[in-house]
């Protein structure tokens, strides 16, 4: 195997679930009172940082812990309108048979992530370290790697927004890259991933090492 640890984000990556968070995001934006942006500022944000666009909604940031504690409440109440991607099976099944250790961190709730996933895929993922806030996954890497007993060099982490990619370069563990989540290819290329994936089969070919 190339990883010994994979380390998943869910939303974006695993979970179809952009279009869902984007159709409620005027509401949230009501509620916190930040800025409500229209159709065509949505495209372009899919084109900025993660950082750029918390910038761009002027959401400030001690209400970021209350608008992640509402939105895993807005998941918890519409899981069944949030999919896995088609392919996410297969590729969990895949990697979880072959031997690869899985850990999911997101910022979503560990219950809402495992409702969505259902019994069954939820039972391949060995750890678990969810609730992260916005900018502060790379406390989770560290914590599931050091649970996983695995070397910085073992590890793959995979997402779809660039505070992934950042996160996993504090950690200093590989990065991977979705093209099919949140934020469009050429901002996720522009900040130097080490894999960009188009398919799930390129995770699971760079996952084992097969080319």
């Amino acid at each position: 195997m190339a990883y010994r640890l994979v380390i998943f984000d869910f939303d974006g990556t695993l979970a179809d679930s952009a279009d869902w968070f984007i159709s409620m995001a005027n509401d949230v934006a009501r509620r916190f009172r930040f800025r409500q942006i229209s159709d065509d500022e949505i495209a372009m944000l899919r084109g900025r940082s993660s950082r750029e666009v918390v910038a761009y909604m002027r959401v400030p940031a001690w209400k970021m812990p209350f608008i992640a504690r509402h939105t895993r409440r807005l998941v918890s109440e519409n899981t069944s309108k949030i999919p896995l991607f088609p392919e996410s099976p297969a590729l969990i099944r895949a990697l979880h048979e072959a031997g690869v250790v899985l850990a999911l961190v997101s910022s979503n709730s560990e219950a809402n992530v495992r409702k969505i996933l259902g019994p069954e895929l939820a039972g391949c993922i060995s750890h678990y370290a969810c609730g992260a806030s916005m900018f502060g996954k790379t406390p989770k890497f560290r914590k599931v790697i050091r649970r996983a007993g695995a070397r910085h060099g073992q590890v793959l982490s995979i997402g779809d927004e660039t505070r992934d990619i950042e996160a996993a370069s504090r950690a200093g563990i590989d990065s991977g890259a979705v093209t099919w989540g949140y934020a469009r290819p050429e901002i996720l290329e522009a900040h130097r991933p080490t894999f960009l994936f188009n398919t799930m089969d390129d995770i699971a070919r760079a996952a084992l090492g097969r080319d």
